[in-house]
């Protein structure tokens, strides 16, 4: 059967869904997005990412068409009809249909878009053996200019990382802020084991304010594993005990080097394990339910 995508209150298949070329979305990047996992037909977390979609909307000022509730019937009505269980969501909202200029008071009512799939990022050896990543030249937008709390379509930023990381032959690179101070990675937030303590950038300097972030953040303080958000140098990672990633399309993968220098053991350390772990079993009770044969 071939994937039924939800534009505007109606459902298409992938190969006739379609926008007009006139959208911002497509011709300023001019919208938001959110990514979202389904784990044994329970949509994990969806009311944070609707809290964080609708948040960012309001930032840029666009009026999202729909309310939350009616948005996370469409998501799950979505699921169902594509019949899936285990899937990534990709939820867009862009500014609509406007002219080639940049106003987006031409654009009359805001563009819905609701994809579903299964995503696989990393091969399971890596999350077994652990990840290898690079720092790329390309730094993390200024916070000033455009708020890493805004999850907005405008994603060229992380694209040029992603670039460089590819060309250097590596599937993740870490992002610097303009000080020098680790923000992010390419599509990943970053966590360390500093001296017993685990660490991860605020969201100040530049890092996205991650759903599966905040998850593990929660989970460290249930499993009493000291926590705290502050600046970071690569200094700091090269010379962490262990060194992880994390992300709703990713979830939690160990990371083994950077920059070629090993990490810890070279190898996934204990907290990291613990924490993937504790992770995978949220991901069974934390969300809202749904079933395929509704």
């Amino acid at each position: 059967m071939e994937l039924q995508a939800y534009i505007d209150g109606k459902w298409y298949p992938k190969s006739e869904a379609k926008v007009s070329i006139f959208d911002h979305g497509l011709l300023y990047g001019d919208g938001v997005f959110e990514g979202i996992r389904s784990y044994n037909s329970l949509v994990f977390k969806l009311q944070e990412h609707l809290e964080r979609l609708y948040e960012s909307a309001h930032t840029i000022m666009l009026e999202i068409p729909l309310t939350r509730e009616e948005m996370a019937k469409a998501v799950i009505r979505t699921l169902q009809i594509n019949r899936l269980s285990n899937a990534y969501v990709r939820l867009v909202v862009t500014r609509g249909v406007g002219d080639l200029g940049l106003d987006p008071k031409k654009c009359k009512r805001a563009t819905v878009i609701i994809i579903t799939d299964k995503i696989i990022l990393y091969p399971d050896e890596l999350y077994r053996n652990g990840l290898e990543i690079i720092t790329v030249p390309t730094v993390r937008n200024l916070p000033e200019a455009l708020n890493p709390s805004l999850k907005s379509l405008n994603y060229l930023n992380n694209i040029m990382a992603k670039i460089e990381a590819g060309i250097a032959g590596y599937q993740e690179a870490i992002m610097l802020n303009f000080q020098g101070y680790v923000a992010e990675c390419t599509g990943d937030n970053i966590f360390a084991m500093r001296q017993g303590t685990l660490v991860t950038p605020p969201t100040y300097l530049g890092a996205l304010k991650g759903i599966t972030r905040g998850a593990i953040i929660e989970l460290a303080r249930k499993l009493k594993v000291p926590f705290e958000e502050r600046i970071l140098t690569r200094h700091d990672l090269f010379n962490a005990e262990e060194v992880f990633l994390t992300g709703t399309a990713a979830e939690v993968i160990p990371v083994v080097k950077i920059d070629g220098r090993k990490i810890g053991e070279g190898a996934p350390g204990k907290s990291t394990l613990k924490l993937m772990r504790a992770f995978h079993a949220l991901t069974k009770t934390d969300g809202v339910r749904y079933k395929l044969g509704d």
